[in-house]
């Protein structure tokens, strides 16, 4: 099989790195999301089964077929506004408005007016777009130095010298030498950790008029501004041609489909994009995908 033979360690790893980064970039404010519409702890454990079901099969699967690495990942500016608006909703209003932004994304792809709107943007724009992203996240690193400065310029050391030296394992090798760190000050609390398979818990949808103004819309609209637009910019600052209305009706469906169990939004990536899609996941364009099947895989593990 072609996968096999165009995988690579450094693929992998960069597939691996996008799933650390996606998922601890803005867990929590999934979390908030959830809790803000009463969710228990099976409940929110279905939201994460739900979108790492996703975002894995929207992500391999894709890859997969053309050659070229897509990312797929969830909405965090969808979250962060679920988590403010969410107050005074049920789980069932909420799985409705989920259903009604996925529809209206499926809709934005089907169309073509999306990658319409996206190629009247001059590239320019779109990357600066892009590095507004990526600048505000890596900036936010720092603030860590305020309550744990010795492990901020550890890993901050650990990083430019592999940066140099091992460029394409920086990133593991930051994660190895904190962990081994804290593990050192006794700082891993391991024993609150309980591992056990995730169950997908289905909610039926209930649907009114205040939940689509209130969370729908404004869901549908900071996906496509805040998560679609960069996602895009990141692929052609990469250099790939991809059907980009395909991906969003593809990208709306999944939603569709996984919404009632908890998937509030899935879109194109930026951030991790950039990790798969970089010289680092392989020095070859055209084998890059592997990075993106083997980000998708994890996310489904």
């Amino acid at each position: 099989m072609r996968f096999f033979k165009d995988l690579s360690l450094s693929a992998f790893v960069a597939g691996f790195v996008a799933v650390l980064v996606g998922f601890t970039s803005s867990v929590a404010i999934v979390f908030q999301a959830a809790q803000a519409f009463g969710a228990n702890a099976a409940e929110i454990a279905s939201w994460m089964w739900a979108l790492g079901i996703g975002m894995g099969l929207a992500s391999a699967l894709p890859s997969l077929l053309w050659k070229k690495p897509v990312m797929i990942a969830w909405s965090t500016p969808g979250a962060a506004v679920l988590a403010v608006a969410g107050a005074g909703y049920s789980m069932s209003d909420a799985v409705g408005a989920f259903i009604v932004c996925a529809a209206l994304i499926t809709l934005a792809g089907a169309t073509g007016w999306f990658e319409r709107v996206m190629n009247r943007i001059p590239m320019e724009i779109a990357s600066a777009l892009l590095a507004g992203v990526l600048a505000r996240f890596g900036l936010q690193a720092f603030l860590a130095a305020q309550t744990a400065l010795p492990l901020v310029l550890l890993m901050l050391a650990t990083y430019l010298i592999s940066r140099r030296v091992l460029p394409r394992y920086a990133v593991p090798l930051t994660l190895v030498v904190a962990i081994a760190f804290v593990a050192a000050r006794g700082e891993l609390a391991w024993s609150a950790v309980h591992f056990e398979l995730a169950r997908p818990v289905f909610t039926m949808p209930a649907f009114s008029w205040q939940a689509a103004v209130s969370l729908a819309l404004p869901l549908f609209v900071v996906t496509m501004a805040s998560q679609n637009l960069p996602g895009v910019a990141a692929i052609r600052a990469a250099g790939y041609d991809m059907p980009i209305s395909r991906l969003i009706t593809f990208s709306g469906v999944m939603t569709l489909l996984l919404a009632p169990f908890g998937a509030f939004a899935l879109n194109l990536s930026a951030i991790t994009a950039a990790i798969c899609m970089g010289r680092e996941a392989h020095g070859d364009p055209a084998r890059r995908y592997t990075a993106a099947v083997s980000c998708g895989a994890i996310y489904v593990l």
